[in-house]
């Protein structure tokens, strides 16, 4: 039986994974990266390790914490559909393999620019390059588990609106914003770029940004609706 702890332990662990990924995902990079300058990057890398290590720690924060709210998810939802909560949970657990696998990448680089001896056979221009290479696999990577978060909030969002768990504009803003990973994911894997399919983007991420964090809070403060009848589909 779900409690309100139980529920309130969710809404925990969604604002742990907001913290430690904002950092490590947002804040991180722009310390580091000078997009197109090898050079350049390799130095903000090694001048700033102790700031690139805190965001590896978040990012395996982040990982072990997602496994565990998908599970709660799952378990949360399951009266609601089974199918779509399988769904939702297989989606958000295939993003965190992806996940997993964009960690790996962003270590890379640390151990090209280690001066190891077995590097000694490339030019420093070489690494350095090829550092940059990792970098922005690691971008693409980011896009790579958007296109399995889609899913899992369009899925989150729809259960949302066919139960009485949770207020329904907050199923709303995750199944229309959810779209927004989803458009993003493709339009940078195909290299498509369009002015108005950009504004698009960001009113779409805006909105489910904000429909993540508010579902976050309210597990946190209101907990869970539990209506003695639920929807099966």
């Amino acid at each position: 039986m779900i409690t309100q702890s139980y529920a309130r332990t969710a809404g925990l662990l969604y604002l742990i994974i907001a913290a430690f990924g904002g950092f490590s995902i947002g804040y991180v990079p722009s310390v580091i990266i000078e997009v197109g300058d090898a050079v350049t990057t390799a130095n903000n890398l090694l001048s700033n390790k102790a700031i690139f290590n805190m965001g590896i720690f978040g990012d395996v924060v982040v990982l072990l914490t997602e496994v565990v709210l998908t599970v709660m998810l799952y378990i949360m939802f399951k009266p609601v559909s089974p199918t779509l909560s399988l769904i939702a949970a297989w989606s958000r657990l295939a993003m965190v393999l992806v996940m997993a696998i964009n960690l790996l990448l962003n270590i890379m680089p640390v151990l090209l620019l280690s001066d190891a001896a077995y590097l000694n056979v490339f030019e420093p221009a070489q690494l350095q390059a090829t550092a940059l290479i990792f970098f922005e696999a690691h971008d693409y990577g980011v896009y790579i588990w958007q296109l399995f978060f889609g899913p899992h909030l369009l899925a989150i969002g729809y259960m949302i609106l066919k139960s009485n768990l949770f207020p329904k504009v907050l199923g709303w803003m995750m199944l229309v914003g959810s779209f927004g990973y989803t458009i993003q994911a493709l339009q940078k894997i195909m290299h498509f770029e369009n002015a108005t399919l950009s504004f698009a983007i960001i009113g779409l991420l805006t909105i489910v940004t904000i429909g993540e964090l508010a579902f976050a809070l309210w597990l946190l403060v209101k907990g869970i609706n539990l209506p003695s009848k639920q929807v099966k589909l």
